[in-house]
């Protein structure tokens, strides 16, 4: 074999890695809302088995980033790469079969169904999704509380089940929108495990979290966003240098 055919297959090799290493590509992502122009132009990418969150202030285009991935937005335009598979032309149905799970902020619990029914709603997207007797191993409080109404559940319970209800499906790559608004400190510790035992286990995890503290020592690298667009980029180990930049961007 020459050095130049050599070379040319070493090249192809690593960009083929390169591309299977990757979960989610997001290249020039614009998106509306009817008229409204609210993503100006978005990229990033996430490794399988990364975790990545959005910070900015409200408004910043975090949710719309979450939702445009999976298609609930109006008009997109740009790439979105789910697995190496193209998702921008796609219907929200066909995305989330791409491996693709998505805990909103508004959680959808639904109310007139128990705990274990809701945990049971969901229809499959891939082949390693968490059985009933894994998803109670890791969240104790659904099994005292599987036979209970939605309504019935704290806010904290329900954001437990939640997100127990995207593992079931089989998801790989998990969209969490704001999972820890509003809850207790002790319940946001416990998510914050279970989100350590999922990143362990080799999920890929895009957070939207206006809780700096409780994303700062989970993320691999931080999107800061501002006006639709990314406004910068922070990796873990830049964390402490960048603190006073990441202060002025959230406003905390």
């Amino acid at each position: 074999m020459n050095a130049g055919v050599g070379s040319q297959m070493n090249a192809t090799e690593a960009a083929t890695n390169s591309q299977a290493a990757s979960a989610l590509q997001v290249s020039d992502l614009h998106a509306f809302y009817g008229e409204s122009h609210i993503l100006h132009g978005v990229s990033f990418e996430v490794k399988r088995g990364e975790l990545i969150t959005l910070l900015g202030r409200n408004g910043a285009g975090r949710t719309t980033t979450l939702k445009a991935i999976l298609g609930l937005t109006g008009k997109r335009t740009g790439s979105i790469k789910i697995n190496s598979a193209e998702a921008i032309g796609l219907a929200p149905h066909k995305i989330a079969r791409l491996g693709i799970g998505y805990c909103p902020e508004e959680r959808g619990i639904f109310s007139s169904l128990s705990c274990e029914e809701n945990l049971l709603l969901l229809p499959m997207v891939g082949k390693n999704g968490m059985s009933v007797d894994e998803l109670y191993t890791m969240f104790p409080n659904l099994k005292e509380r599987r036979l209970s109404q939605g309504t019935r559940l704290s806010g904290g319970e329900q954001q437990m089940l939640a997100m127990a209800r995207i593992l079931r499906t089989g998801a790989d790559i998990l969209l969490l929108d704001e999972i820890t608004e509003g809850l207790a400190p002790v319940i946001v510790q416990t998510l914050g495990r279970v989100i350590r035992a999922l990143k362990a286990k080799g999920f890929t995890i895009i957070m939207v979290e206006q809780n700096f503290r409780f994303a700062a020592p989970l993320a691999d690298r931080h999107y800061v966003m501002e006006h639709g667009k990314i406004a910068a980029v922070v990796e873990r180990h830049e964390l402490a240098a960048k603190t006073e930049m990441l202060h002025e961007f959230l406003g905390v």
